[in-house]
């Protein structure tokens, strides 16, 4: 990070008024609980100030010593948050956004006018919905894939013409799960990047840099805050290159930066990280095996289960767990499901998912005409509860069908 690290003694790193513990040799899950082993140098305090401040003093000379001018460009909390980030992925390099949608965006106006990009058919709603947008408005040339086999993405490829493919795996809200090392095979042998969407793997459970990715994104306002409090996104890349330096000055040109209060809620939420994806795992795992059983079960998508499609590559690619998401398919079609949802008293009927509580939502009327996803279907985000009340709240849902 820019003007970060000034010097560096006996394992210690003395920087802006903060210094950071030498962790580099520790699990990446001590490294995310300390935020890297800060300490602030000058009070010793373990939680990094707010730096509130937008502007910052020149030298006599009209340079910038500690390397920030306005804070559209950078900012210290932010750059610290930016450092945890690259550090999770083992990336060169992070940037924070306002927003997932706002990384996303910033990411696909990064590439020429007319760029042609390969997406996922099954994905994000919001992402989808943008990037039909702007293939209507002529400023991307968008195919899709249908997601789970690789030879899939092969085929909307168009070597020499192909800018972006870009991934999402496990998918939303199907849990599809795509083969990042093949993916990225495909995409350099037609001379295109490979982007992944890792929001619902998180650095946990995948890191699709060390699978030959090239840049990543997290919604961060899921996994990595985990508290429901904070609106942020990321993107972390393999390498600082020419195409990054020109991700960051349209970050800036479109001012889709991320707050020093949401960069310091979501320091705060990264420190949790491992534990909780750690926990909702087990559990998305524990409920997917009951809820296969109940007679009102149409069919539960679940990386986890042996019959999930993309087991064999999930094992593969997802270390340590299977994540904290699933869907629910309601024998009885869409009535049936949106009553299933109305019985339930531990989920939550809300948006979103990676927070603290349970979430419930039918996805099909929340992304209304066009969507994919099938109308019987319960997207679940598995929160912190017990995991026995979590299985009896939806089977005493599912008995009413």
């Amino acid at each position: 990070m820019k003007g970060l690290i000034l010097s560096l003694s006996k394992g210690e790193a003395v920087s802006h008024g903060r210094s950071m513990h030498d962790l580099s040799n520790l699990h990446p899950a001590t490294r995310a609980a300390q935020a890297l082993g800060y300490i602030d140098g000058e009070t010793k305090a373990i939680i990094p100030p707010i730096h509130a401040a937008t502007t910052f003093e020149r030298d006599a000379d009209l340079t910038y010593p500690n390397g920030y001018s306005y804070s559209r460009n950078d900012a210290p909390t932010q750059a610290l948050l930016e450092k945890v980030l690259a550090d999770l992925e083992g990336a060169a390099a992070a940037m924070a956004f306002g927003s997932g949608m706002a990384a996303t965006s910033n990411l696909f106006l990064s590439l020429p006018i007319g760029a042609h990009v390969v997406v996922p058919a099954v994905m994000y709603w919001g992402i989808r919905k943008w990037l039909l947008e702007m293939q209507t408005a002529e400023r991307l040339a968008v195919d899709f894939f249908a997601p789970g086999e690789t030879a899939n993405i092969g085929r909307a490829i168009k070597p020499g013409k192909t800018k972006l493919v870009w991934i999402e795996t496990p998918s939303n809200p199907t849990w599809d799960v795509t083969d990042i090392a093949a993916a990225a095979k495909l995409a350099h042998d037609a001379g295109a990047r490979l982007a992944v969407d890792s929001t619902v793997a998180t650095p946990v459970l995948t890191r699709p840099l060390a699978l030959g990715a090239d840049i990543v994104m997290h919604s961060a306002t899921k996994y990595l805050n985990g508290h429901s409090d904070v609106l942020a996104g990321c993107l972390m890349t393999a390498k600082a290159d020419e195409f990054w330096t020109a991700v960051r000055s349209v970050r800036t040109q479109l001012g889709g930066v991320l707050g020093p209060f949401e960069a310091w809620l979501l320091l705060r939420g990264i420190r949790t990280l491992f534990v909780r994806v750690r926990h909702v795992s087990a559990s998305a795992l524990a409920l997917a095996e009951r809820l296969k059983k109940h007679r009102n079960a149409l069919a539960v998508l679940y990386p986890g289960l042996p019959d999930h499609p993309g087991h064999d590559v999930a094992k593969r690619q997802m270390q340590g767990g299977f994540g904290g998401m699933l869907s629910l398919r309601v024998k009885g079609g869409e009535a049936a499901a949106v009553a299933t949802a109305a019985r339930l008293r531990v989920f939550v009927r809300a948006t979103s998912l990676g927070g603290p509580e349970s979430l419930v939502e039918h996805r099909a009327s929340v992304e209304g005409a066009g969507s994919p996803c099938p109308p019987d279907l319960l997207r679940l985000s598995i929160g912190l509860e017990d995991v026995g009340d979590l299985i009896g709240d939806l089977e005493q849902a599912l008995d009413g069908v």
